[in-house]
C-alpha cells in the first residue's frame, strides 16, 4: 500500500530520518508528508513508532477532479472493499485548495455516496450498517487533485497519552520531540527548559532518549481492524516496548525545568508523572534571569512565550536580557529557541549558528541554534 506520514511544515526531513533508523529506504519527502510503500503491519508500526509525524495515513487513489461526476465516477472506481468491512463505519472528511470543488460539505457528501455504493457491489449487500470499526476516510483536493486516504491514527499522534493537562499555549508533543533531535542534547550533558511550562520539551526530550516508543500508550483508530488483528498489535508493541533503554539512561539524565508561574509547574508535576519521568525531571519556580549552573556543556531547549502569550513590552525586553547575560554566563552551553520573532538574533545581540523554518499550524516559527563548544573527549 501507498502509505503518508503528516507533518508539521519543516519537520519532514526529521521524520524521514527516523524512519531510515527503523529501517526503511524507499522513502519519499514532499512538503508536508513523507510516503512510502508498506503492509497493514508497516502502518501500525509506525503509528506506535514515529515521534514527529501527525498521522498514518493509506492512500486509496488519487486523480484529477473538476467537476462533482469526476468525484464520484473515480472514488466508486477505488477498490474499497478491500479497505473498509461490511459493517465498517465510515466518516468523511474533506478539505480543498485552489481546486474547482471547493464546497467541503459536499465533496463529503459525494464520496461517502459512492463509496458506500462501491462497498454495495464489492461486498454483495444491499445494506451497510456502520456498526462496526471507524474507517475514516479523508478527501483532499489541490490544485484540482483529489487524494483519497483513509486515516489510521484518529486522534493526532502528538497525543501520546500523558498530558492530560496544558498550559495556556501548550506545544505539540511531535514538535517538542524535534526539538531535541534537532539539538546536540545527549543523556550525559545536563539539560535545562528556563520557560518550560507544562513540560513538554523536557518530557518529551526524556522519553526520546530513553527509547519509549511514543505511542506505546495509546490507541489508535485502526485498532479492532480485520487486517490487523490483536495478535498482530500486541507483537510490535512488544517490540517497541524491547526498545526501551530507560533502566540504562534513567541515572545519566540531568534535567531541570524553570518557570515563575507555580500553576503551570503543578502542571508540569503532573504531566511527568503521567509520562513516567518525574523522577528525572527537576521542576522549580525560577525567574529566567536567575538562571545559571556550574555544570559544563550543557543544552538550553525552549519555546518562550512571544507575541499575545507575553503580554507588554517591557516583558519581552526582560527576556531578551536574560537571554544575553545566560550566553555570558553559560559560554560552554548550547541554546535552542523556538521563537516567532524574527528579529530575535539582533534582540540578544548574537546570530545563529543555524535557523530552521518551521510553523505552529499557520504560525511561522524559527527554530534558532546556538552552539557552544564542543565536550572534551574523555580518556579511555
Amino acid at each position: 500500500m501507498r502509505i503518508f506520514i503528516t507533518t508539521a511544515f519543516g519537520l519532514e526531513a526529521v521524520v524521514a530520518r527516523e524512519l531510515e533508523k527503523m529501517g526503511y529506504s524507499d522513502i519519499a519527502t514532499e512538503n508536508g508528508r513523507i510516503t512510502l510503500n508498506g503492509s497493514y503491519e508497516d502502518v501500525y508500526r509506525l503509528n506506535v513508532n514515529v515521534s514527529a509525524g501527525e498521522r498514518v495515513l493509506i492512500c486509496v487513489g488519487e486523480f484529477r477532479a473538476t467537476s462533482f461526476d469526476q468525484l464520484f465516477d473515480n472514488t466508486k472506481h477505488l477498490p474499497w472493499e478491500y479497505y473498509i468491512p461490511a459493517n465498517g463505519a465510515i466518516p468523511v472528511d474533506a478539505k480543498s485548495v485552489n481546486s474547482a470543488l471547493f464546497s467541503l460539505s459536499d465533496c463529503q457528501r459525494i464520496v461517502k455516496k459512492a463509496i458506500v455504493e462501491r462497498l454495495k457491489t464489492g461486498h454483495s449487500t444491499s445494506t451497510l450498517p456502520e456498526t462496526g470499526p471507524r474507517y475514516p476516510v479523508i478527501v483532499s483536493i489541490h490544485n484540482d487533485i483529489a487524494q483519497l486516504m483513509i486515516d489510521t491514527s484518529g486522534d493526532g499522534l502528538h497525543k501520546r497519552g500523558w498530558r492530560a493537562h496544558a498550559g495556556d499555549a501548550p506545544l505539540k508533543e511531535t514538535l517538542a520531540n524535534a526539538m531535541a533531535a534537532l539539538s546536540f542534547w545527549r543523556p550525559e550533558r545536563p539539560l535545562i527548559d528556563p520557560m518550560c511550562g507544562s513540560g513538554t520539551i523536557l518530557i518529551e526530550s526524556a522519553l526520546r532518549e530513553m527509547h519509549v516508543a511514543p505511542g506505546h500508550a495509546r490507541s489508535f483508530v485502526c485498532d479492532g481492524w480485520k487486517q490487523l488483528p490483536f495478535d498482530l498489535t500486541e507483537s510490535i508493541r512488544r517490540e517497541a516496548a524491547a526498545k526501551d533503554r530507560s533502566e540504562q539512561i534513567r541515572p545519566m539524565l540531568d534535567i531541570c525545568g524553570y518557570d515563575i508561574d507555580r500553576r503551570v509547574l503543578e502542571t508540569a508535576r503532573r504531566n511527568a508523572k503521567d509520562a513516567g519521568v518525574a523522577d528525572i525531571i527537576h521542576f522549580q519556580q525560577r525567574d529566567f534571569a536567575e538562571l545559571s549552573s556550574k555544570k559544563q556543556y550543557g543544552c538550553i531547549i525552549t519555546n518562550p512565550p512571544y507575541g499575545e502569550r507575553i503580554g507588554d513590552k517591557s516583558a519581552i525586553k526582560k527576556i531578551y536580557s536574560a537571554f544575553r547575560n545566560a550566553m555570558k554566563e553559560l559560554p560552554t552551553w548550547s541554546f535552542y529557541v523556538l521563537t516567532a520573532d524574527e528579529n530575535f538574533e539582533n534582540e540578544i545581540c548574537r546570530k545563529a549558528d543555524k535557523k530552521r523554518k518551521l510553523y505552529i499550524g499557520r504560525i511561522k516559527v524559527d527554530y534558532y541554534q546556538f552552539y557552544g563548544p564542543r565536550p572534551p573527549k574523555k580518556d579511555n
